[in-house]
């Protein structure tokens, strides 16, 4: 039976050596045409990998030579962001443009509906703080192990400070909205 495996697991070998020698050969030409000049790497931060100095110059710096693949610079994508919209409203024609009054309108909408909201989270706050008791809540029933009302004096202060900071990041909102 261990004759049979071994000879199971061993058919692929040789397709997988043969797909590397291809794969090696497919970029045989490109290595060739990169020239001779031999990339460094030197040392700093951020780290620099550059063909184009002398190895004198290389040796003085502290560079070390990279040998084998051509090293590959792929800038990042770029980010469709703030710059993008700018472009895209200002390119528009006036007729698309929000009316005054009511722009006007959305935004006293915006503040009322910030306005409650915060309202809202500041009554839940003030619950919250009601239930914390200053760190000693009353002990309900089920609570008889102790490490369970441990857990629930944290949980109540995790969600305090959560709360607090919904409340300034909607007050940022509302200073935001004209």
């Amino acid at each position: 039976m261990r004759f049979l495996h071994t000879a199971r697991v061993r058919w692929w070998r040789p397709l997988v050596a043969s797909g590397l020698l291809l794969a090696a050969q497919a970029f045989l030409p490109h290595a060739l045409a990169q020239g001779d000049a031999p990339v460094y790497k030197c040392p700093g931060n951020p780290v620099l990998y550059t063909d184009a100095i002398s190895a004198k110059e290389a040796k003085t710096r502290g560079c070390s030579t990279l040998d084998g693949n051509p090293i590959t610079v792929i800038s990042p994508p770029k980010r469709a962001g703030v710059s993008a919209t700018n472009a895209s409203s200002a390119s528009r024609p006036p007729e698309s443009r929000v009316d005054p009054t009511e722009q006007r309108a959305r935004d006293s909408d915006a503040r009322r509906i910030l306005e409650a909201e915060l309202q809202r989270e500041q009554q839940r706050l003030a619950e919250m703080q009601a239930e914390y008791n200053s760190g000693e809540p009353d002990r309900q029933g089920g609570e008889r192990n102790y490490q369970k009302y441990i857990d629930r004096v944290a949980e109540l202060k995790a969600g305090i400070t959560r709360k607090e900071n919904d409340i300034a990041a909607l007050k940022r909102e509302l200073a935001k909205v004209p």
